[in-house]
C-alpha cells in the first residue's frame, strides 16, 4: 500500500512534455511551455529577418512570430504538409511572457515521466546543437530530443525580431 506522503512525492517527480515530430526525428517540449496548438493556416512573411523566422500570424489580434525549428536547426526549412501544425509556446523576456510560435511536421501526444528517466544530453551524435537539448528521453526503441526552450528560442534575440515583427506589422 502505497502511503500518502509517497504518492505525493512521485506526482511531484512526474513531468509532463508535448512531443512532436520534426523531419523524422522526435522532440519535446515541457507542457508548461505550451500556450495552444493550432493548424497551420499560412504566415505574412516579415522581410529583413533570420531565415528561421518564418513569418508572423494575426492570433486573436496578437502578432505571433513563428520560428520554423528546421531552418533553426541549421536545416532546411520545414516542409508544409497536411498535418503541420504551429505550437504556441510562451517564451519569457523582458520579464514578461511573451508567445512564439514553432513550426512542426505533427504533434504526437503528451508523455508523462519521471525527472529521473530524463537522460542527460549526450556531448556527440545529434544533429542539432547540444546548448539547444536540456536531456533525452527514452521512447521505446527511439529517443526523444528534449528542447530547452530558452536556448532554442533564445529570448533575447527573440524579442528583439518580436519587437521587429510588430513593427513592420503596424507600418
Amino acid at each position: 500500500m502505497t502511503s500518502r506522503t509517497g504518492s505525493t512525492a512521485a506526482a511531484a517527480d512526474a513531468v509532463q512534455y508535448l512531443t512532436f515530430s520534426l523531419d523524422g526525428e522526435l522532440f519535446a517540449v515541457p507542457i508548461e511551455h505550451i500556450r495552444e496548438i493550432i493548424e497551420f493556416g499560412g504566415l505574412t512573411a516579415v522581410p529583413l529577418t533570420p531565415q528561421f523566422l518564418r513569418g508572423v500570424i494575426n492570433l486573436r489580434g496578437a502578432v505571433v512570430p513563428v520560428v520554423d525549428l528546421g531552418a533553426r536547426f541549421g536545416r532546411s526549412g520545414t516542409t508544409i504538409g497536411r498535418r503541420t501544425c504551429i505550437v504556441i509556446l510562451e517564451v519569457e523576456a523582458a520579464e514578461r511572457m511573451l508567445p512564439v510560435g514553432i513550426l512542426v511536421d505533427t504533434v504526437n501526444e503528451v508523455l508523462t515521466t519521471d525527472r529521473s528517466q530524463i537522460e542527460p544530453r549526450p556531448p556527440f551524435g545529434a544533429r542539432i546543437r547540444a546548448d539547444f537539448m536540456s536531456g533525452m528521453l527514452s521512447q521505446g526503441e527511439r529517443f526523444v530530443i528534449v528542447l530547452d526552450v530558452g536556448q532554442v528560442l533564445s529570448v533575447e534575440e527573440m524579442g528583439g525580431l518580436i519587437g521587429l515583427a510588430v513593427e513592420e506589422h503596424a507600418a
